[in-house]
């Protein structure tokens, strides 16, 4: 009996170490990957670009509570969604631009996190995203589809909305409201 129990045994620890190194990064927990461009700092805000960490629409008020003082870009899009692929470069090159002085934070909709993650690798996006994979956060916002772009003034009120996919001169127009 005692030779039974040891290969059972065995077979556990076997079992449970496999399962331990084939484990990949949970949804919404922190994954490796380079840390996240912020202006500033909040206890919400994620530190690192591939973070994701799901948020509620309450989540999301409270962050931007925590930002205030700060003015803010915020990019809701989605990995499979055209448009929002198309933009993602003027996001980066603003990214470069206005880092210090602008918080950008992007809402990771309808997705899931390996296309979302798979999407802030391939536009090598360096600022932090949120994951809303039900949509809550755009439709508190009251708008319909994405990619959507809200811009914050340094007292968190929305200075402009731009739905649909951002252009150089609405992006710039809005980030020069936003820091007015």
């Amino acid at each position: 009996m005692a030779p039974r129990h040891s290969f059972l045994t065995l077979l556990a620890l076997a079992v449970l170490f496999g399962a331990a190194c084939d484990r990949s990064p949970a949804e919404g927990t922190t994954s490796p990957g380079p840390p996240a461009h912020n202006a500033t700092t909040a206890a919400l805000l994620p530190t690192g670009v591939s973070d994701l960490p799901t948020f509620t629409p309450q989540d999301y008020q409270q962050l931007l509570t925590q930002l205030r003082g700060t003015p803010v870009v915020v990019n809701v899009w989605a990995s499979w969604c055209g448009p929002c692929q198309a933009e993602a470069p003027l996001l980066h090159e603003a990214v470069e631009r206005y880092g210090d002085r602008v918080q950008f934070v992007g809402i990771d909709i309808l997705d899931t996190i390996g296309g979302a993650r798979g999407f802030i690798d391939d536009y090598d996006l360096a600022y932090p995203s949120l994951f809303d994979p039900s949509g809550a956060i755009r439709d508190e916002l009251g708008v319909i589809g994405q990619p959507v772009t809200v811009f914050y003034d340094a007292d968190g009120t929305v200075v402009s909305i731009w739905p649909g996919q951002l252009t150089q001169t609405a992006l710039d127009d809005g980030i020069g409201k936003a820091i007015a």
